[in-house]
Order: C-alpha cells, then sequence, then structure tokens
C-alpha cells in the first residue's frame, strides 16, 4: 500500500514527498526489506516501515506507463517486489509525472486545445438543465484530463489528477473487503474528457462532515439523477457501484463522451466516512452489530460485513475509547489526590459459576458514585477464576498509589482473599449490608421451609430490615454488635437488654399481645434462628457493616455493563477492556441524574416488583432519560484527531500487556486428525 508522504526508513535517504510503499504482509518478502534495510533480519522491528520508489526497479510498479503520462500521481507497487537499488538516495531514477493537461468541456471553439471528445459548436453543448447529481456548475472552465480508477485500486471513485489527493494513515490496512460490492463495474484506463465534481475534487473529509444529516434514499430514485446526460440531454450509460454504504455511479455519454462521477459521502482516504460513522455509532452507545444487520437486511439497507466492523474497531475505535478513557481518568485521580477517598469495590465475571474467562474489578468512589477506576482480569494470569477479584483490587489500588491518591477506607462484600489482602496492607475495610443480608436471608427462607418452623418466614423481612438499621444508626463496630445481638431477645417478646451500649429497644411498647406471633423460649424455630443470627462469623461481619455507604452503585454499574458487553457474546481482551471503558464513561455521565418529574411538578414514582422480593412491592423515583454525550465526544475525536493520524492512539493500545489465550497452554492437534 502506498502512501504520499512519509519518510524513508533507507539510511541516508532523505525523500519526504512521494510515492511511500508499507511494509509488506508476504513474510518471505518481509525478510528481503529487512535485510535490503538493516542488513539483517532484526529481532524487533517497526511494523510500520516505509520505502521510498527511489528504491524500486521501474518493472516493480504497476501503473508505471500512466505515471509517466501524468494520469496516475501514485505508483502502485506490485505483490513480491524487493527493492535493489540502495545507492539511488540523492537522486530518484523514476520520472516525475508529466502535469495534466486541461481543456474546455463545454465548448472546443476558440480554444487553445483541442476536443478529443466532440467537435460540436458551443451552443450544442450548452446544457439544458443543471445537473442535479453533481455540485459542479454549468459555467465550469475546465476540467482535468485524468485517469478513471478502478474500484479496487487507489483511492476508490475519486479521479486520480495531479492534485495532492488524500493521505493516507501509514502503517494501516486502509483498503475494503472488496466481497460485498453488489454490482461490478469496470472502465478504461483513460477517458476523452472528464469533469471533476466539487465532492471529487475534495475527497478529505472536513472536520464536521460526519455530523451532516443523512438520509435513506432508495437506489432507482437515485440512478434517475444520472439517466440523461447534462451536455447533450441525451441518454447516457450509467454504472452503479456500491463499497458497504457507500454507493458511487460512473455517468458515461456516449454521444458527447461526457464522463463524470459521483459518490454519496465522502472518503478519507480509501474510507467512507459513512461506514466509519455506522461503525463508531455501533459501537459507541453499546448497540449490537449483529442485530443491526438483521435490520438492515430486513430494509434492504446495504452495510458493510462483520471483517470490515471489527477492522475499524482495532484500528480506529478502540483506541479512540482507551485513550479517552485513560485522559478522563487522570483527570479526575489528580482531582482526587489531595484528599482521602472513602471507595467502593466489587468484581463482575462475564459468565456465571466458577468457569469465567474474565473478571472486572470496578473501584467506584462512594461520595460522588463515579467510576475511578477498571481492571479487567483473565483466568489464565492468576491460575484460575477464583483469584481474579484479589487480583483485580490490587491492580486499582496500585495505580492510586503511583498517582498519590489515599484512601481513606473501602467498601466490598465479604471475599475472603480480599479481607486477607486489605488486613495486610493496613486497609480500613467495611462490609456491604446488602451482601450480609442476602446470605442471612437465604438461610431463613431455608429454615421456615421445615415443620414447625414456618413462624420464621414471617420474621425474614423484619430480619432484613434491622441489619439495614444496625449498620446505619451505629457509630461504632461495638454498638452494631449490641443492636444484633438484642434482635434475639426481641423475637421472644423480650425487649430490655444486658448489653450497655443498647439497653433497650427504641420502638414503642407493642399493640398486641398476640402470643403467636413471638417465637417460643425452647422451640426448634428459636434454636435454629438464634443458631444463625449468633454465628460467631455472622457476628464479625456485623461489626465491620459500612455505616455511611453501600456498594449499591457498583451493582447499578455492573447492570449498564450488561448492555456494552452482553455475557453471552465472547469479545477479544481489547475490545472486552474498551466495552468496559465505554460502559464507566455512560454510567459516570448518568449517575447523577435529576429525578423525573410530573407537570405538576412532582417527582414521578415508579412502583416495581423485584423478584427477590417474591411478590412484594417497592416504589422508586424515576430519573430523566440517559445521554450520550459521550459518544458525541468520542465520535468528534474520532474524526479530527484519530482518523487523520491514529499511529499516536494506536500505540497507546500496544503498550497494554494482552495475556494469552485460555487455548495456549494445550497442545493444538491437526484438524484433519481431528475430523478423523
Amino acid at each position: 500500500m502506498a502512501t504520499k508522504k512519509g519518510n524513508c526508513y533507507v539510511r541516508g535517504c532523505s525523500k519526504t514527498e512521494g510515492s511511500f510503499h508499507l511494509l509488506p504482509k508476504d513474510e518471505k518478502t518481509t525478510e528481503e526489506w529487512l535485510k535490503f534495510i538493516y542488513g539483517e533480519v532484526p529481532r524487533m522491528f517497526n511494523p510500520n516501515l516505509r520505502l521510498c520508489s527511489a528504491h524500486f526497479t521501474e518493472d516493480c510498479f504497476l501503473n508505471m506507463g500512466e505515471f509517466k503520462s501524468g494520469f496516475s500521481n501514485k505508483l502502485i507497487l506490485r505483490k513480491s517486489s524487493v527493492p535493489t537499488l540502495k545507492g539511488a538516495t540523492t537522486k530518484s531514477p523514476l520520472p516525475k509525472p508529466s502535469k495534466p493537461q486541461f481543456c474546455n468541456v463545454h465548448c472546443q471553439t476558440e480554444s487553445k486545445c483541442s476536443s478529443r471528445g466532440t467537435q460540436l459548436g458551443a451552443k450544442t453543448l450548452a446544457p439544458k438543465v443543471r445537473s442535479q447529481g453533481t455540485q459542479t456548475s454549468d459555467d465550469l472552465a475546465s476540467a482535468e484530463i485524468v485517469a478513471s480508477t478502478a474500484l479496487g485500486g487507489g483511492q476508490p471513485f475519486a479521479s486520480t489528477t495531479a492534485r495532492k489527493g488524500p493521505t493516507k494513515q501509514p502503517g494501516f490496512k486502509r483498503e475494503e473487503d472488496f466481497d460485498e460490492t453488489t454490482t461490478e463495474a469496470t472502465e478504461p484506463a483513460s477517458q476523452p474528457v472528464t469533469t471533476a465534481t466539487e465532492s471529487s475534487r475534495h475527497s478529505d473529509a472536513s472536520g464536521s462532515a460526519h455530523e451532516d444529516l443523512k438520509f435513506i434514499v432508495f437506489e432507482k430514485c437515485l440512478l434517475e439523477l444520472f439517466k440523461h446526460c447534462p451536455v447533450c440531454a441525451r441518454v447516457c450509460d450509467v454504472m452503479p457501484q456500491r463499497r458497504g454504504t457507500l454507493f458511487a455511479v460512473r455517468q458515461r455519454c456516449p454521444h458527447c463522451q461526457y464522463f463524470r462521477q459521483w459518490r454519496s459521502q465522502p472518503c478519507s482516504g480509501s474510507i467512507p466516512l459513512g461506514n466509519l460513522q455506522l461503525a463508531a455509532s455501533i459501537y459507541f452507545t453499546g448497540s449490537s452489530y449483529t442485530q443491526l444487520q438483521k435490520v438492515f437486511r430486513a430494509m434492504k439497507i446495504a452495510t458493510f460485513g462483520y471483517r470490515t466492523f471489527r477492522r475499524y474497531a482495532r484500528t480506529y475505535l478502540e483506541p479512540a475509547v482507551i485513550c479517552k478513557w485513560k485522559k478522563e481518568q487522570d483527570e479526575v485521580l489528580e482531582f482526587l489526590s489531595p484528599n482521602k477517598v472513602m471507595l467502593g469495590g466489587d468484581m463482575r465475571a462475564e459468565s456465571p459459576g466458577h468457569s469465567a474467562k474474565y473478571g472486572s474489578y470496578t473501584l467506584m468512589n462512594l461520595e460522588s458514585n463515579k467510576v475511578i477506576d477498571i481492571q479487567l482480569v483473565k483466568s489464565n494470569e492468576v491460575g484460575g477464576s477464583n483469584n481474579m477479584e484479589k487480583e483485580g483490587l490490587k491492580r486499582c489500588l496500585d495505580l492510586l498509589r503511583r498517582k498519590d491518591v489515599e484512601v481513606d477506607y473501602i467498601v466490598t462484600d465479604r471475599h475472603p482473599q480480599v479481607q486477607k489482602f486489605l488486613r495486610e496492607q493496613k486497609i480500613q475495610h467495611f462490609y456491604d449490608a446488602w451482601h450480609v443480608e442476602k446470605g442471612l436471608t437465604k438461610k431463613l427462607t431455608k429454615i421456615g421451609k421445615e415443620k414447625d418452623c414456618e413462624l420464621v418466614q414471617k420474621w425474614v423481612r423484619s430480619i432484613r430490615n434491622h441489619i439495614y438499621w444496625t449498620a446505619t444508626s451505629s457509630t461504632s463496630g461495638p454498638e452494631k454488635l449490641a443492636k444484633w445481638q438484642s434482635l434475639v431477645n426481641h423475637i421472644q417478646d423480650v425487649h430490655t437488654h444486658d448489653h450497655p451500649l443498647f439497653p433497650q429497644c427504641l420502638h414503642p411498647e407493642p399493640a398486641s399481645e398476640k402470643k403467636k406471633k413471638w417465637l417460643q423460649p425452647g422451640s426448634k424455630a428459636l434454636y435454629k434462628v438464634e443458631k444463625v443470627l449468633l454465628n460467631r462469623r455472622v457476628l464479625k461481619d456485623v461489626e465491620k457493616l459500612s455505616s455511611n455507604h453501600r456498594t449499591s452503585a457498583v451493582e447499578a454499574f455492573h447492570n449498564v455493563i450488561h448492555r456494552f458487553a452482553p455475557k453471552n457474546v465472547v469479545f477479544p481482551y481489547t475490545g472486552m477492556l474498551s466495552r468496559l471503558y465505554l460502559a464507566a464513561m455512560h454510567f459516570n455521565e448518568n449517575s447523577d441524574r435529576p429525578p423525573k418529574r410530573t407537570p405538576e411538578g412532582r417527582p414521578g414514582y415508579k412502583l416495581l416488583f423485584p423478584k427477590n422480593k417474591k411478590g412484594g412491592h417497592t416504589v422508586k423515583v424515576g430519573k430523566e432519560q440517559a445521554t450520550y454525550c459521550y459518544a458525541f465526544s468520542l465520535m468528534k475525536m474520532l474524526f479530527e484527531e484519530v482518523l487523520p493520524d491514529p499511529s499516536p492512539y494506536f500505540e497507546e493500545v500496544l503498550r497494554i500487556p494482552i495475556p494469552a489465550d485460555l487455548s495456549a497452554q494445550y497442545e493444538q492437534p491437526l484438524m484433519e486428525e481431528v475430523v478423523a
């Protein structure tokens, strides 16, 4: 693949303009190139090496004749071509392309250059109506005699004139997959007269091209615009072509030899911007390419293939997401560095059970409910999925330590490895009340189903509420413990206690004296409930319950991740990481949305029936609709920064250590043997 700007990697070569050719993908040819440059094949080398055309002989190029004639401003290198001209570094042996000729399109009378298309007068050639299919004006004085490029070569659907064409990005494959072309059309190497439309003259997209409105246009309606020649008004030969969402038309009049080409969207190099923007919209909003492809197929809307989508994601979208998250994260950590922070953490496995491939650990600032870090751990890095949570927390705390952010305390679940690690690090650790309540509820519900223990089922809800009240109304661990132990007396209708920190229940005397609702001393139900509530581990956990904060916001963020990275879809490591960052940006933007209000100004409530309440209901204040400003910011960054020069963004991705595949530790058998 050739570019127009760059620098040659041959020592002593000073060329910075012309045709530069990237390192080939063929392994054997690559070795020949490296031997030509370095004298030997190095162990490490830049995959974006470029050589100028001065180091190749003329027979190495496919279009040398067109280049000499001025019909092409860029040389196309043959496959498996090897550089041989090492000494020609100051003066190129290749001829410079001659300047293209200019001639009047509308009138050949009183013109210095002769007409190649027709000898008719100016009045005969005058267009009767202005063409609606092109942006060229009727008084176009001259047009360039250029070669019409085929669909597969160079810059698609653009006239290769002597002007400075759009620069392709070094080090990245920019050609599309041609198996998606629905209509093939070929054009001769040169045309008598070619008029360059405004869209073809400005193939580089402007900064605001991605903000233009798009419309659904039917193919037959569009081709009506090119049916007649704008010069002689006769029927023309129309050759449609498409590449993904890009639709291009080549119009040639067999009578007056008028020719033009039109594209439905601008291009940057060889990339149609509509294709890239559609892929970015799918990726940045957490949508599914597969689902969108089903919709497009049902409506017969042209789109690109999945391989093209993944290539855009690897080359442009994922580097943009990762760099934007790193930049925002550095700003947040710099803001938090002077103060101590109260954190909440939890891990989410990408698949249920104990056979997860990925584990993502989230660290959140509980004061602002903002995600400040998220670490992705692969199971083969730590010897199994059971060790991923500790490793994820360790990486998060190491990052905070490097950024000089001091931790006040952290609220997590009761994972044993996390408890031991934080105890060794001497970091104050609290437990989330919901995780304690969830475990106790399961045990009490199971007891309530046993014989002579049906009364326990009626106390489950009150015991759950008592856990939260104990955590939020206490200021110290011993006080939490005293209030929790008083529960055993309370369920027996005893409301005075021996502990000095909580000598008496705070509720008023019960109005009902029915003994049926209280657990009786010496009963089987009381024995089993007391054994669960006063368990030694439960008492230790209750003493460390968090009084001020809970990790419910972290759980809410994990629900957001399901939209961007569903558990039933397998993602590569970099793809999974970038989707986690997208989910974090979406959550941080919408975590503090204002409550939704009715037209009268009252808060809008929603009545919910959660599955865990098993028929019980709850009420929740609705919030305003979520916003996607981060997606618009990413889109602007993509077209204004990443697309013109993706190299620094791609290098940021290359710094990420990617673990080996899970199957890499096993021997790969031959497919023929397995099938046999």
